[in-house]
């Protein structure tokens, strides 16, 4: 469990360290998978429709409902290794 959070905090360092922007999809990834690894299942309601940031931010999280904190820990950290290429 260690090993894995230094990992996961160590990808979210590399991810600041990204040659080139992600893309706004990548970015909805990635703070999906923290946000699961971090505070678990995604809560409250969704938000309304001219909010279209904070909407898009609550559905990319709630596409991760129900994944282990470690399983999106390890989700995130290989993704970023994706990213990096």
């Amino acid at each position: 469990m260690a090993n894995l959070k230094a990992q996961f905090e160590q990808a979210q360092a590399d991810v600041k360290q990204l040659d080139e922007d992600p893309g706004n999809a990548a970015k909805l990834k990635l703070y999906a998978l923290y946000k699961q690894a971090s505070a678990g299942d995604v809560d409250g309601k969704r938000p309304g429709m001219m909010d279209m940031v904070g909407r898009a931010k609550w559905d990319a999280w709630n596409e991760v409902k129900g994944m282990s904190a470690d399983d999106a820990m390890q989700a995130y950290i290989d993704y970023v290794e994706e990213l990096k290429g």
